[in-house]
């Protein structure tokens, strides 16, 4: 049985993830498990036990196949005919690359206060450099992870 965990028992980690050359949907994926708290023994579904997300070289992300430029997006305004259509591409243009994997984590979360909070708990970075050295994040070796890449 799991115990139930007050909120002075909760102790948040840092972890750092670098995103060079790994697919969105797998990180993102993972990161979702982070942030729910799911890789820990303590997981509790209504408590908010994930930890923190530093994510870096988010420029330098990947997506399996043709989706890079065939996938779209939508969102609608709230105004009829207010239905908005992106893709990866066009937010790559935009310099809005970490968008991409925002939308992509939120998605696997599921929907409701506690997933917006979780949600804070990602920090998404362009490049190799971050604020957040003074928290000391535990560096995921996520290429490691990802079996797609181990050579056998």
């Amino acid at each position: 049985m799991t115990p139930f965990l007050k909120k002075k028992d909760i102790k948040n980690e840092w972890y750092i993830i670098n995103a060079e050359n790994a697919s969105v949907g797998r990180l993102a994926s993972y990161i979702s498990k982070v942030l729910r708290g799911k890789n820990k023994s303590t997981y509790n579904p209504h408590i908010d036990n994930g930890d923190f997300v530093v994510v870096t070289n988010i420029d330098k992300i990947k997506f399996s196949g043709k989706k890079f430029k065939e996938k779209k997006y939508f969102k609608h305004t709230g105004h009829p005919g207010g239905i908005k259509e992106f893709s990866p591409l066009s937010l790559k243009e935009k310099n809005k690359t970490e968008e991409i994997l925002k939308l992509a984590v939120k998605r696997m979360l599921p929907g409701g206060p506690l997933a917006k909070k979780q949600l804070t708990k990602l920090k998404i970075y362009n490049g190799e450099h971050h604020p957040h050295d003074v928290q000391k994040p535990k560096i995921i070796q996520f290429d490691k992870l990802n079996k797609k890449n181990i050579v056998r």
